[in-house]
């Protein structure tokens, strides 16, 4: 079962323009710690929580690329916040935690990339299943 310490921040490679006039942020194989099924983006006004939720399966890598926004992560136990707020900054989110996502300003847009294509049963919406799912796999 995985832990908070198993969510974790990757730093993805940044290239300034030579005139000054954009930044390229590259997220590559060997960035991205598994293979690519399914990405989505979610864009909400500043003040908005989405997520709160948990996957069983699937393992997400967040990035903000637009704006910023807290992920806050819930192993039942404890929580950790992490603030995305520059493209080159991605969020390893791994299955079994619950996430809860807040939007600190309007037009913050989110990349979500999944290991997992789209699997309604391996969602957990409900918090205290989430406690009970945690429970179990514990042992």
């Amino acid at each position: 079962m995985n832990e908070l310490a198993d969510a974790r921040l990757i730093k993805l490679p940044k290239h300034m323009d030579a005139n000054g006039d954009g930044v390229l942020v590259v997220a590559e194989v060997s960035d991205v710690p598994f293979e690519i099924q399914r990405m989505f983006t979610i864009a909400a006004p500043g003040g908005a929580t989405r997520g709160r939720h948990a996957h069983r399966l699937c393992s997400q890598l967040m990035l903000c690329v637009t704006g910023g926004l807290d992920v806050t992560c819930d192993n039942a136990n404890g929580r950790k916040t992490f603030s995305l707020d520059s493209p080159e900054k991605a969020l390893l989110v791994p299955s079994g935690l619950w996430v809860e996502i807040r939007f600190k300003q309007n037009e913050s847009v989110l990349i979500v990339l999944c290991d997992r294509v789209y699997e309604e049963g391996d969602y957990i919406r409900d918090y205290a299943e989430f406690l009970a799912f945690r429970k179990a796999a514990r042992g």
